[in-house]
């Protein structure tokens, strides 16, 4: 009976510390893909991209993004299924910049940290300004690294048409502890966790992997829970980004300069490809199978 109540208590205190952990997550269109390339195929990706997914972009400039001294150029495209920041540095990139796969938006940049903390991550470059707020990049059990971030002014973007995943590859030693980490950080739920999805989504198609599906306020995230042995470019891609047709977003990305690497390819109820844009940006793209 004493190891019964302990046990309870002990999740009684870790259910109320999770609800006490506040919803810092402002709202999936503001979270972002960090995009590096060379400043030479900057504009190049940018346009190509734009071209692809449609939308806009907004003013490019050169700043400094790091808490140390470097030198980027620095644009956002606001595509209509998902944002990308790009980067593309005049100067030697500090550590651990490049590394980070996405950035969110927080309501709140030190009560963001305090609850990542909280729930499990690793804070890899504490807080610091830049020029239109505050950042952070903190690191998940399983070797996962994002950007959380502020702005002094509020920005105000239109909701997305389609809401992108981030691709996170954990492996099954990590997975547990990342699940629990991400999930009581973003308040988020899990969605499916398939145990056998087919191993063609990872390049593997006479194997099985397991997959699972996450979403929270912050957006999607999917969990590719994977023993690292993934054929080129598998890995690669931190986005997939979903389309209403992946047939006429393919033709436009091709015309666009973007390379096909894999697919399209059938399964989990999607058409499914996995492109390189100019630049050297992987990513993958897919829509409902009965869209086509």
């Amino acid at each position: 009976m004493r190891i019964i109540r302990f046990l309870a208590a002990a999740i009684a205190i870790a259910l109320g510390a999770n609800c006490a952990t506040p919803e810092v997550a402002v709202g999936p269109q503001y979270d972002s893909t960090h995009a590096y390339v060379a400043s030479e195929d900057f504009d190049r990706f940018v346009a190509s991209l734009l071209a692809t997914f449609g939308g806009t972009a907004s003013k490019q400039g050169v700043f400094t993004v790091t808490p140390t001294p470097s030198s980027t150029m620095s644009q956002i495209a606001l595509t209509p299924v998902g944002i990308v920041s790009v980067f593309g540095f005049k100067t030697p990139i500090p550590y651990p910049f490049g590394a980070e796969r996405t950035g969110y938006l927080v309501t709140n940049l030190d009560d963001a940290v305090r609850a990542a903390r909280a729930a499990g991550a690793d804070v890899v470059v504490g807080p610091f300004n830049d020029p239109i707020g505050r950042d952070a990049i903190i690191q998940w059990p399983g070797g996962v690294n994002m950007q959380l971030y502020w702005h002094t002014t509020a920005p105000s973007y239109a909701p997305l048409q389609t809401l992108p995943e981030n691709r996170v590859y954990v492996s099954p030693n990590k997975v547990d502890a990342f699940m629990r980490a991400f999930l009581a950080f973003s308040h988020g739920k899990t969605v499916s966790d398939e145990a056998r999805a087919p191993g063609i989504e990872i390049g593997r198609p006479s194997d099985t992997y397991r997959r699972i599906r996450m979403e929270s306020r912050f957006g999607k995230l999917t969990v590719l829970v994977t023993d690292g042995h993934l054929p080129y470019p598998y890995g690669r891609e931190t986005t997939g980004y979903e389309v209403v047709n992946l047939g006429e977003t393919l033709a436009k990305a091709k015309a666009a300069g973007v390379q096909i690497l894999v697919g399209p390819y059938a399964a989990d109820q999607r058409l499914a490809a996995v492109v390189q844009f100019p630049g050297g940006y992987i990513a993958e793209i897919h829509s409902a199978a009965s869209a086509e």
